[in-house]
């Protein structure tokens, strides 16, 4: 028996029990893996409320990344070997001190990427590569807005951004958030209890507005993000922190400018183990290069999640935060 963070019923962060639970044994195409660390996103709230429904129902792990070491393969696997260190962005189950995986949705960890490294940037590293890369191809002269600029997926995003040669506005909630925003590639950092971020945006792009809108903030500032946009740019809706976006006339896209609107999730964007080989491998490359820096600005003992989620929730962290078994 291990120990694991189970929830039985949904609700807040008090529902997040620290249990001891039966990881089982890998069957065909599996592999154990023991976790060395496990990262904290917002999603894993969605699923702990009832916003996002669990796989599998009631009771399920939270958590979606995580880092490890292979401890027993299942039969069939070839491409693995225990003592291997590996790391996943997957469905809800990784608060735990061990785990039953698919084989085809583990990576090898790179000499140069500590473990740490890899579970907190896996999910939030290849969202950030995912919106840069394909969902919108970015490339120097755009403007582009991006919401949460200090946020784990933020910290990222601006940086592998200045990496390619684009220069991004980021919006955020406080000095400090705006200070760690600037010192991780973002070229003007609005904070938005402060300032009208459609304003401070129209200003910043001499009133051209922006060829695409990051947002994962959600109905706090969906439509002035629609705002934002020039005529034909493209609004990237890919969380709702603050809450859903409200059902909207269509007819809206078209009355500021024919714009496009995608709600993408990574999962969609890494389906295929080609993809999901690509995406991580991109993402190792930025960090091993030291482009994207991964900084670990919290860390909790896993049978403290339910605090790491209320201080995420709460706002109270910034960058990436990790669970240690």
């Amino acid at each position: 028996m291990v120990k694991a963070i189970r929830i039985h019923e949904h609700g807040g962060p008090e529902v997040l029990r620290y249990e001891e639970v039966d990881p089982g044994r890998p069957g065909r195409g599996e592999v154990l893996v023991r976790h060395t660390a496990i990262g904290l996103n917002f999603i894993d709230t969605y699923f702990r409320s009832g916003l996002y429904t669990p796989p599998a129902g009631l009771p399920f792990t939270p958590g979606g990344e995580a880092a490890g070491v292979v401890i027993e393969l299942g039969e069939g696997v070839t491409e693995l070997s225990p003592g291997d260190r590996v790391a996943y962005a997957g469905g809800p189950g990784s608060y735990a001190e061990e785990r039953v995986m698919p084989a085809d949705r583990l990576v090898k960890i790179p000499d140069g990427v500590s473990d740490e490294e890899a579970a907190a940037m896996m999910l939030k590293g290849m969202t950030a590569e995912y919106l840069l890369r394909r969902t919108y191809a970015v490339k120097p002269g755009d403007n582009v807005l991006y919401h949460a600029a200090a946020g784990g997926v933020g910290l990222i995003f601006g940086q592998w951004a200045k990496h390619l040669g684009v220069d991004v506005i980021g919006t955020v909630g406080s000095a400090e958030k705006a200070e760690l925003a600037k010192a991780h590639g973002y070229a003007h950092v609005v904070n938005y209890r402060e300032i009208d971020f459609v304003k401070a945006v129209a200003e910043i792009t001499g009133g051209r507005k922006c060829d695409v809108v990051y947002d994962s903030v959600g109905k706090d500032t969906f439509d002035g993000s629609l705002d934002c946009l020039r005529p034909r740019g493209m609004m990237v809706s890919f969380g709702q922190s603050s809450g859903a976006v409200p059902p909207f006339n269509l007819g809206i896209l078209s009355q500021k400018g024919s714009l496009f609107l995608t709600r993408p999730t990574l999962f969609t964007y890494v389906a295929a183990r080609a993809e999901l080989e690509a995406s991580a491998a991109a993402l190792f490359e930025v960090v091993r290069s030291g482009a994207v820096k991964i900084r670990i600005n919290q860390r909790y003992p896993l049978a403290e999640a339910a605090q790491a989620q209320a201080d995420l929730e709460g706002r109270r962290t910034t960058g990436t935060t990790v669970l240690i078994p």
